[in-house]
């Protein structure tokens, strides 16, 4: 029991009476008087105590906490990589500490610039999202042109499937007279065999997305680096390839069909491809005369 105390006494003489105080610890700790848990939590406390002596995070004590709640991981690792080189464990943590502090301060500003950049992007993506037209129950938005076939409405319709709704369907159905359970049979026809191209397509649009966020992160850390340092350039370099890649994206999404064919609509329908065709070139050309 008084050998017990007698290391307790030490302990708490530790912070107070020694100019290396974690140098003191480390040597209890090597000699077997401080178990290795004990050991990590006298340094995490000595650390924590004396946030003043390291002059990081400008004194602000709840940043200096946060901090060590993240550096203290690392602490484990850092023991067992110590060798007494002619510099004590007191300037080895010490080193520790202002090399994790510059870590994490990179760290913190890559997260807000990565919130910054997903926050940018979202609100952009929003203000350029077009609206879409409100139709009320009886589909008063939709107006039948002159000159317009009722089953060219149906053609029309089908061709573009992918942004049909309710009450675009009701109203072709009314005027078409058909059944609007038989349309949507005929669109989800449609869907099923545009499966591939559609999965591709909103695959590829995510992938886009995703591109477009990484330019605007590489822009924004180019932006907030010193010009002509190793990083600035390195960023720049970065976002040059990325904008590269996100064009290339951009084409191949282009270039993929986004509509139904009309072998797709004549396979649906139950027609020849002729008839298509013919329907669809009618419609265009009455579109032109008439615009």
């Amino acid at each position: 029991m008084k050998r017990k105390s007698g290391i307790k006494t030490g302990m708490q003489g530790v912070f107070m009476k020694h100019k290396k105080p974690l140098s003191e610890l480390y040597q209890m700790y090597i000699d077997g008087n401080l178990e290795r848990k004990n050991f990590e939590g006298k340094i995490f406390q000595y650390l924590l105590q004396n946030h003043e002596r390291y002059n990081v995070f400008l004194g602000n004590r709840e940043k200096w906490e946060e901090f060590l709640s993240w550096f203290y991981p690392r602490l484990s690792r850092a023991i067992d990589l110590y060798r007494d080189t002619g510099s004590s464990f007191d300037a080895y943590i010490t080193s520790l500490v202002h090399c994790g502090s510059r870590e994490y301060r990179c760290r913190e500003e890559d997260h807000r610039l990565t919130e910054y950049t997903c926050w940018k992007a979202r609100a952009e993506e929003m203000e350029l999202r077009e609206i879409e037209p409100e139709y009320n129950n009886r589909g008063e938005s939709i107006t039948m042109p002159k000159g317009i076939k009722k089953h060219h409405l149906l053609f029309l319709l089908l061709k573009s499937y992918s942004f049909v709704n309710e009450e675009m369907v009701d109203h072709v159905a009314r005027i078409s007279g058909m059944g609007r359970e038989v349309i949507w049979f005929l669109i989800d026809k449609l869907r099923i065999l545009r499966s591939g191209d559609d999965d591709e397509i909103f695959n590829l649009r995510e992938r886009v997305h995703g591109q477009y966020y990484r330019c605007l992160a590489y822009q924004k850390r180019m932006e907030s680096a010193t010009p002509g340092t190793v990083y600035h350039e390195k960023m720049k370099g970065r976002l040059e390839r990325a904008r590269k890649k996100l064009r290339k994206m951009k084409k191949r999404l282009c270039g993929i069909r986004k509509s139904a064919t009309n072998r797709m609509l004549a396979d649906v329908l139950g027609i020849p491809k002729g008839t298509v065709d013919s329907n669809l070139y009618s419609i265009k050309k009455h579109m032109a005369l008439t615009g």
